[in-house]
């Protein structure tokens, strides 16, 4: 391998702090949660049912998702700063997310509209 190529290769790679992207990762969940809380609140209130308070989850997810893409930066190497993976962003406990939204969606109907 020429000088040359070493240094392209050197130049390239990238050094990832764990703490930082751990951090970053809870900071991320944090936000999941509290947008799931918030929109099964919105859903409850709203009186959605059925599949219209699912759709509803999943776009307000969706949103988020897109939401913490601009904040970590639309360029995939950019991202890579702050995230391993950007997909890490939409997958990563989503079931939890879901559970918290079902969870305050049917409270929050049943206090509105049920009683």
């Amino acid at each position: 391998m020429s000088k040359q190529n070493q240094r392209k290769l050197i130049q390239n790679i990238q050094y990832v702090n764990p703490i930082s992207v751990q951090h970053n990762m809870a900071i991320a969940e944090y936000c999941r949660t509290s947008i799931s809380a918030l929109s099964g609140v919105v859903a409850g209130i709203l009186g959605l049912t059925g599949l219209a308070g699912f759709a509803f989850y999943i776009i307000c997810a969706l949103f988020l998702f897109g939401g913490l893409l601009l904040k970590a930066g639309t360029n995939n190497t950019e991202s890579k700063q702050y995230f391993l993976k950007r997909t890490q962003l939409l997958i990563n406990n989503q079931m939890g997310a879901l559970f918290t939204y079902i969870l305050s969606w049917t409270f929050l109907y049943s206090l509105v509209h049920v009683y």
